[in-house]
């Protein structure tokens, strides 16, 4: 195991290596000590705020810089500073040094606190198996940040990529939390299979509706700075993501149900393991299938309210709406199909091996 998390790390290590370095812009900490408005005239009327935000990092910490915050009267781009409020600064080498702008408030405080409580709770209610829960969040953090990314970058199919890190990911998670043993194998083997055909699927809406992937701001600003980039595969790319964690679990619960009921009765065959993993697998469906949705949902919302305004078969052939809804129902399907997959491969493979191989805990030394 050590041997395999040495490997998994050098790998996070080497892909970025493939990668285009773009430049990245140096950002400085401030805070607010003094803001008050006032007019500007530049052909229309417009106003600004004035800000003295002194330096809390970098080279110039300490000191304080007086900064002109524009306000267009636009929420979307408007940043309204007030007293005491931190906020990031872009800082740009000129011929009269270095100058600085407001670029936005920090938030980062906020995600601190909010991951201390999730961390802490998943540890003190998972004990031990939180813990490798955990580990297995971060390794997939650093699979999409670190190799995903860079990987379709460099030109790579981003579909291929894609299902590459998935089936690593799912693989360290399933051996992580489950341990080596015929159930954390029947897991992953279902999973994947459900991703394959979930991307297969993807593809195959992506090319009869038409789609463009471009289905939100970011996607433009993407384009702007790679135009050369696989957008329709990017798409597809996100959508198997956004499936990938609830997979995850259906595969795990039905695994989990089979390699129970086979130590409770190994008399059962492999039929009657089968038939009892599919019983489980209708009662998770209905609720796995509605949460993906409502997370689609509840993320479009604001899209939805515009339906009101729009002629119902325009808003529903828009290229943005019917990419959410394809990536919900597509997600859907996915659970769905990944019942009977990891039921088929549980029944079998536990049936087999789990009297063979069974480590139950993971030794990490």
């Amino acid at each position: 195991m050590k041997r395999l998390i040495i490997l998994l790390f050098a790998f996070l290590t080497f892909i970025p290596a493939f990668a285009e370095e773009a430049e990245v812009l140096p950002s400085q900490i401030g805070l607010v000590q003094n803001v008050y408005y006032a007019d500007i005239e530049n052909g229309v009327s417009q106003a600004k705020q004035v800000a003295k935000v002194k330096l809390l990092s970098g080279e110039n910490k300490g000191e304080v810089f007086v900064l002109d915050n524009m306000l267009t009267g636009n929420p979307n781009y408007d940043i309204k500073l007030k007293h005491g409020m931190k906020v990031i600064l872009h800082a740009e080498n000129t011929d009269d040094g270095i100058e600085y702008s407001v670029e936005d408030i920090q938030r980062s405080g906020t995600l601190v606190w909010l991951s201390l409580i999730f961390c802490g709770l998943l540890v003190y209610v998972g004990k031990k198996k939180g813990i490798y829960s955990l580990i297995s969040i971060g390794l997939t953090v650093l699979l999409i940040t670190h190799c995903l990314s860079p990987l379709i970058l460099i030109g790579l199919s981003p579909v291929f990529s894609t299902l590459i890190i998935c089936v690593i990911s799912t693989a360290v998670t399933m051996y992580l939390v489950g341990g080596f043993n015929a159930k954390s194998t029947s897991a992953t083997l279902g999973a994947i299979l459900s991703l394959v055909f979930a991307s297969l699927l993807s593809y195959l809406t992506m090319f009869t509706a038409h789609l463009t992937g471009f289905a939100g701001e970011n996607t433009l600003f993407l384009y702007s700075s790679h135009p050369e980039l696989d957008f329709i595969g990017i798409t597809i790319s996100a959508m198997i993501l956004a499936t990938l964690g609830a997979v995850m679990d259906v595969a795990m619960s039905i695994a989990s149900t089979i390699n129970e009921i086979h130590i409770t009765d190994k008399t059962k065959s492999v039929k009657e393991l089968f038939i009892s993993g599919m019983n489980v697998g209708r009662d998770i469906i209905g609720t796995m299938a509605n949460t993906l949705i409502l997370v689609y949902l509840g993320g479009s919302l604001p899209l939805l309210m515009l339906a009101g305004n729009i002629d119902l078969q325009k808003f529903v052939n828009l290229n943005q709406v019917v990419t959410e809804v394809a990536s919900a129902l597509i997600g859907s399907i996915a659970i769905v199909i990944c019942v009977p997959f990891t039921a088929l491969v549980a029944s079998s493979l536990i049936y087999k091996y789990a009297n063979k191989i069974d480590i139950k805990t993971l030794d990490l030394d």
